[in-house]
């Protein structure tokens, strides 16, 4: 469904924050190139986490409305841009929507549980994908996906590591991986996926975790997700019961 219909309220935290950033740096006459207050400030203005209000900023910038300057803050670059995330039309506005985002904006709560979180060298195969070298640092994430305590998905996660540092350290039981990418220094914004879909049986351990029988269909999910500077940032399998999960597209032979 449109996102326009869905009220601002269901929006995600960090756009309600970019859209209320927009809205008092317009109403202040801020003109290009003045300096935002600190990210501290920010956060203390707007009652929220630092880790939200890069991803706001994250999300201005890719809009062309603010810009970092290394280590001297924000500054202002443009406000003649579309106020409305949800209504902006220019290719840089698109994002790659995560299950966290899409389950807040359809009024369902998101929840995982972490399986296993590690830091090993990428594969070749993986390197090739990524386009790092065999023996980089890969990030992988293995978890449970569960939209109103209910399981939905069993995912597998793997990032380059020098992208996002953070990911490491941070706990995705609780944490969005797509908003930890959006505060990453410098931003990392999903803004494109390569995306295939198989059904197949399901393994004995998807058996176990779903609780399923084995002749309930799995619908698995690979995608290859890109980033505003076209490098791939994240390679993620996702398997969904058959029976929880539908894919829908639009065709069009537009260039």
């Amino acid at each position: 469904m449109p996102r326009a219909l869905f009220a601002d309220d269901a929006l995600p935290l960090y756009e309600r924050t970019a859209a209320q950033l927009l809205a008092d740096l317009r109403g202040t006459a801020a003109l290009v190139g003045d300096r935002l207050p600190s990210e501290r400030a920010l956060a203390t203005r707007y009652a929220v986490s630092r880790v939200t209000l890069r991803a706001a900023l994250a999300e201005l910038e890719s809009r062309g409305i603010v810009r970092p300057a290394s280590s001297r803050g924000w500054f202002v670059a443009d406000l003649d841009q579309s106020p409305n995330p949800a209504v902006a039309s220019t290719p840089a506005a698109t994002q790659v929507q995560g299950l966290a985002d899409f389950a807040r904006v359809n009024g369902l709560t998101p929840s995982s549980r972490v399986l296993s979180a590690t830091v090993r060298p990428a594969t070749v195969s993986e390197a090739e994908d990524l386009r790092i070298a065999p023996g980089a640092d890969l990030f992988e994430l293995h978890r449970l996906r569960f939209l109103d305590n209910l399981l939905v998905a069993l995912e597998h996660n793997r990032l380059p590591l020098a992208a996002c540092p953070a990911l490491a350290g941070t706990d995705f039981n609780t944490a969005s991986l797509y908003a930890t990418l959006r505060a990453a220094d410098p931003p990392q914004l999903p803004r494109v996926a390569d995306y295939s879909c198989e059904a197949r049986h399901p393994t004995p351990r998807e058996i176990e975790l779903f609780g399923i029988g084995d002749t309930m269909p799995m619908l698995v999910a690979t995608t290859l997700t890109f980033n505003q500077a076209d490098r791939p940032i994240e390679l993620t399998v996702q398997v969904y019961r058959g029976d929880r999960y539908r894919f829908r597209a639009s065709i069009t032979n537009r260039p």
